[in-house]
């Protein structure tokens, strides 16, 4: 199943990694606000040598390419070509380079001052054994910096959709497949890093806000946004479509302004540790 679970996921990436680049893969995009704040909790300096594994589209990967400078350097690391891709029509600097590889098994045989891992941990079927390489290839006293987005309620523009999609369509998310909020709580986050080897363990949480606009472009982009066969899951349900809908927009009524605005509050967890 995992095998299966990581083909799938690629899969995924492959068709969604552009619109995610447009979407999210920019300074101010919800969340992605908290790309300077790992690069600045991590510590990293001019002349440093860094890994950012689960790069997608190079969002943290060209920020640290910046912060390093010519003396330094980064290596993006990523399980889908398609997201590599799109990386690499953003242009890649003389000190970054790009690899396709898998984060449980990171062929590498360099250390780095410092791995980042952005949004990506709670993908890994094996986190754990994604935690490890990391530590491996992470020089004595070096760092890691890792964000994950924070539990379902705390996350509403995925919550007010996600428990109402499941409930109608079980398979919606794919058997098999790892919980993706597995570790959006300070303990399972600090644990993962913990048990991997590092030390002095810290997680932080930060509330970024995110407005997608009205309902009709919130929900018109969650489903423009989404891989083709889980649109068309939600498309099968025919007339229920609209129950669906509504439903989704009385969850949405707490965050709702009286112009119609949707302003979503939207929970990060920065991890830092040394090796």
């Amino acid at each position: 199943m995992t095998s299966s679970y990581k083909r799938d996921c690629m899969k995924t990436w492959n068709e969604v990694a552009p619109r995610y680049h447009a979407r999210w893969a920019r300074p101010g995009a919800g969340p992605f606000g908290c790309s300077d704040k790992v690069v600045e909790a991590t510590g990293i300096r001019a002349g440093d040598h860094i890994l950012d594994v689960a790069c997608g589209t190079g969002a943290l990967t060209r920020r640290i390419s910046r912060r390093v400078g010519p003396a330094g350097s980064v290596v993006g690391v990523d399980a889908s070509p398609g997201a590599l891709r799109v990386a690499a029509e953003c242009g890649v600097p003389s000190n970054t380079t790009y690899v396709n590889a898998d984060a449980e098994s990171i062929p590498l045989a360099a250390r780095f001052d410092a791995i980042t891992c952005q949004f990506g941990i709670f993908f890994f079927p094996d986190a754990p054994a994604a935690v490890r390489n990391m530590i491996s290839v992470t020089r004595p006293g070096g760092r890691l910096g890792m964000a994950v987005h924070g539990i379902r309620e705390k996350v509403p523009y995925y919550g007010c959709i996600i428990d109402e999609v499941v409930s109608r369509i079980p398979d919606y998310i794919s058997p098999g497949a790892p919980a993706l909020d597995r570790y959006s709580r300070e303990p399972a986050l600090r644990d993962v890093a913990a048990g991997a080897g590092y030390r002095d363990v810290e997680v932080r949480a930060v509330t970024f806000r995110y407005s997608p606009g009205d309902f009709d472009a919130y929900w018109d982009g969650y489903v423009g946004y989404i891989p083709g066969k889980q649109r068309r899951k939600i498309m099968a349900l025919g007339a229920g479509v609209r129950d669906l809908r509504e439903a989704v927009r009385r969850r949405a009524e707490p965050y709702t302004a009286p112009d119609g605005t949707i302003t979503f509050p939207w929970q990060v967890l920065i991890l830092t540790a040394s090796a």
